[in-house]
């Protein structure tokens, strides 16, 4: 039996020394990156919520809707850099996840934070001097106030793929596996609660755009709570005559057939009158033909207890991009 070469490691040792590199790799990229994040947060920490307060250019409840919790996620990242800096990176992550419900708020705020800042830069003129004064000043490198206002976000995602990777390439024997593994399931947990915050925020700016684009008594209400999935425009074929367009807004739960209002509509002039509001959990859908992805488009049929919708797009790309989407809302409805 011949024995390993001199200096030969066997495949566990390799296995163990990759572990390593991509660990040490890991954690100093998070220590590099958290540096820069801390001193980012420290910016707007310092010359502008701060000074704002000390000023009272911004009353109170503004400022607060505008930062949220800025100050106390900045004194979060200012205790983490130090176990950071001293290789103690599970020890920091688990003190560090003390507060991640800081960043839950966060997420909470961004849309009344953004309306905030526009509503201000707007109309308070003092306030729309200070933010252009304090973005001129050297440290801020040519970064404005809406750049950085998203930093938390974006940084929780970036612990998150920092807490997995550590905790992925640590020994199940080390000191800190265990302190790493939980830092990493917590915050993983966080970041997708902030993610469901985001695509709640998202759903309501589309469904309140959506409501303005509707007209008349029988539209108001009737898409609050739903959620939004996609619009635009079809042709419905009739049993006789022409096909004839009309604006579909497609939710989970629904779909909503919208005609235009006439151009020269003294108060309605680009708005859509609802026609019809069918239920996808009835729904039978069929795509007729298309399939081949050529250039003729195709038609869809769907199918309700008391009627029946041919739907055409000489747009076959189009065409698909519904019939997925349709797919998607009867399945959901039917789970």
């Amino acid at each position: 039996m011949e024995s390993p070469a001199p200096g030969a490691r066997c495949p566990v040792q390799e296995q163990r020394a990759r572990w390593e590199r991509k660990r040490s790799c890991t954690a100093r990229e998070l220590l590099e990156t958290e540096r820069r994040y801390q001193e980012q947060l420290g910016l707007v920490a310092t010359y502008f919520v701060a000074i704002l307060r000390a000023k009272g250019t911004l009353r109170p409840p503004e400022r607060q809707a505008l930062f949220g919790p800025w100050e106390l996620i900045y004194g979060a990242s200012q205790q983490l850099l130090p176990y950071l800096e001293g290789g103690r990176w599970g020890q920091g992550l688990e003190g560090f996840c003390n507060h991640l419900e800081l960043y839950t708020q966060f997420a909470a705020n961004v849309e009344r934070s953004q309306t905030i800042l526009q509503e201000q830069l707007k109309k308070n003129k003092h306030f729309r001097r200070f933010v252009r004064l304090q973005e001129g000043r050297p440290e801020f490198a040519g970064l404005q106030l809406q750049d950085l206002l998203p930093l938390p976000l974006q940084r929780l995602q970036q612990y998150e793929n920092f807490a997995v990777a550590l905790a992925e390439n640590t020994s199940p024997n080390s000191p800190d596996h265990k302190q790493l593994t939980r830092a990493a399931q917590l915050i993983s947990e966080t970041a997708q609660r902030v993610h469901t915050i985001a695509q709640k925020q998202k759903n309501e700016q589309h469904l309140q755009r959506v409501q303005a684009l509707l007209s008349g008594r029988q539209a108001k209400g009737l898409i609050s709570g739903r959620w939004f999935l996609r619009q635009g425009w079809l042709l419905v074929v009739p049993p006789r005559g022409e096909p004839r367009p009309r604006m579909f807004f497609l939710f989970s739960d629904a779909l909503l057939m919208a005609k235009p209002r006439p151009p020269l509509h003294l108060l309605q002039s680009g708005t859509f009158a609802c026609r019809a509001l069918y239920p996808m959990a009835e729904c039978q859908l069929h795509r007729v033909f298309g399939h081949s992805g050529g250039p003729c488009g195709g038609l869809l049929s769907l199918s309700f207890p008391h009627e029946k919708l041919l739907l055409m797009s000489t747009d076959q790309e189009e065409l698909s991009h519904w019939y997925h989407s349709l797919t998607l809302a009867i399945s959901s409805q039917k789970n």
